[in-house]
């Protein structure tokens, strides 16, 4: 590409959206260029918030698009600024910066500073299991999204940011339909699946005469310069790993849709069902449907026959398919998250936040996606099916790295695919689901490329 041809923007902003002020420390934390500086951090995920509307999941093509974007933190007497320089003009109009990709450009700021201050300064135990919960906690409390003394009202939209058109248009469906009924939207804040819910929920709120919506949207630096924030988030949230992104996600909903995705989607899943199926969580009310249009109701009978080969047919019992009738799907949740909220006053548990869930250690520490330890995974029913759920997860995580981040990407242009092994009735369904998802254009999206699997399961 012809960098020469981008057209770009310098600005001085000052915050929007609540965070103003700064410590010395963080401000030169944020501006060390050193490799144990946040500066790099700050600037990928910076530059991510000023391109929404990418079409490209490639991380490495914004950077190249943008290579002299410069961002600065700038204390000053009154608090602080950020300076910008060769930015991305789309995010300008007129001259000033859009409204909302200022308060994104200050969460970024934000959420990182806070992380490597708070969080990864030793005042957690993170590698203990309620260290962790209570970490992403508080990751959520500064970012002012855990709101008390609002009844339950916040669904999760998971699904692809690679879909066709007329899946897209179904979310935006579903998504209008949660918002008739007052209910509040979380996504992993990118394109796609993450977008269409929260632009049907925005007429929804309209026509009810809503105020005070919530779009948020919970990403983490590996996967934000693929999955751009889309506009519409107006709380954006970006967690230290995939996993605490996951918590956060459970820990903060009041139930769940799926919609057609691919192997993000999958993890996102298997993650689910590794609480779900976990025997402390039998009795937690958590309102579960997947979901999508009627052309893509082989989708969820691949995802359907997948679980119940690997699980065994009792593993439905935590999940509706809704196939083309969005109202459904949002009674459906509108019911469940009515028993959420018994279930949470009988147990005197917060609204705002599911203390109760157990979630194991296997979901919660980092998983590094190398080829020794993606080899290494134990893909056998001789373990409890909630740490089976936990193993699966980690073989889908691992692919969404090799497809869409940066370093899993470097891995496999030096090293090859990654193996995955394990009983041979579940490598040859995996195997056939996974050849699914590349025939049906869910890897990457469309217009690059042909897609080179990142993987190779071992059959």
């Amino acid at each position: 590409m012809d960098v020469r041809a981008v057209k770009t923007a310098n600005a001085l902003i000052s915050p929007l959206g609540g965070m103003e002020i700064l410590s010395r420390q963080e401000v030169g934390r944020l501006r060390d260029v050193s490799a144990g500086g946040l500066h790099a951090l700050m600037r990928r995920c910076a530059l991510a918030v000023l391109n929404s509307g990418s079409q490209s999941d490639d991380p490495r093509a914004m950077a190249d698009r943008y290579p002299d974007f410069e961002i600065q933190v700038l204390q000053q007497d009154r608090g602080i600024k950020l300076e910008l320089k060769n930015a991305p003009a789309e995010a300008f109009v007129d001259g000033r910066v859009i409204r909302g990709v200022n308060e994104q450009l200050f969460a970024v700021v934000r959420d990182i500073a806070y992380v490597a201050n708070d969080i990864e300064s030793g005042r957690f135990n993170l590698q203990d299991s309620e260290g962790i919960t209570n970490a992403v906690f508080e990751i959520l409390r500064n970012a002012r999204v855990l709101t008390p003394n609002v009844d339950p009202n916040l669904v999760t939209c998971w699904g692809g940011h690679s879909i066709p058109r007329h899946e897209y248009e179904y979310t935006k469906t579903v998504g209008y339909q949660l918002g008739l009924r007052g209910i509040d939207i979380i996504t992993g804040c990118g394109p796609g699946a993450m977008k269409g819910p929260m632009k049907g929920a925005t007429i929804g709120h309209a026509k009810q005469r809503r105020k005070n919506n919530r779009y948020i949207g919970i990403t983490e630096p590996g996967i934000i310069a693929a999955e751009s924030p889309n506009p519409i988030v107006n709380h954006l949230i970006i967690m230290p790993d995939i996993e605490k992104r996951l918590e956060a996600f459970v820990r903060l909903t009041h139930g769940i849709i799926v919609f057609p995705g691919g192997v993000g989607t999958a993890e996102e899943i298997l993650y689910l069902l590794g609480i779900l199926l976990h025997p402390d969580n039998a009795d937690t009310p958590f309102p579960f449907v997947m979901t999508g249009p009627k052309q893509s109701a082989s989708y969820f009978e691949q995802i359907d026959a997948f679980l119940r080969l690997v699980f065994g047919d009792g593993v439905s019992a935590h999940y509706q398919i809704i196939v083309d009738d969005a109202a459904a799907v949002a009674a459906a949740m509108a019911k469940g998250i009515n028993k959420v909220r018994e279930f949470r006053i009988h147990h005197k548990d917060a609204f705002f936040f599911n203390w109760a869930l157990r979630i194991e250690s296997s979901l919660q520490h980092p998983f590094l996606p190398t080829h020794a330890n993606m080899a290494s995974l134990r893909i056998a029913r001789e373990q409890a099916p909630f740490a089976l759920a936990a193993q699966l997860r980690r073989v889908f995580s691992g692919i969404v790295a090799g497809n869409v981040k940066e370093e899993g990407l470097r891995a496999i242009e030096k090293f090859g695919p990654f193996e995955v092994n394990g009983e041979l009735d579940i490598m040859q369904a995996l195997d056939r689901l996974l050849a699914a998802f590349v025939e049906q254009h869910r890897m990457k999206l469309p217009g690059g490329d042909v897609y080179k699997p990142c993987y190779r399961v071992v059959t």
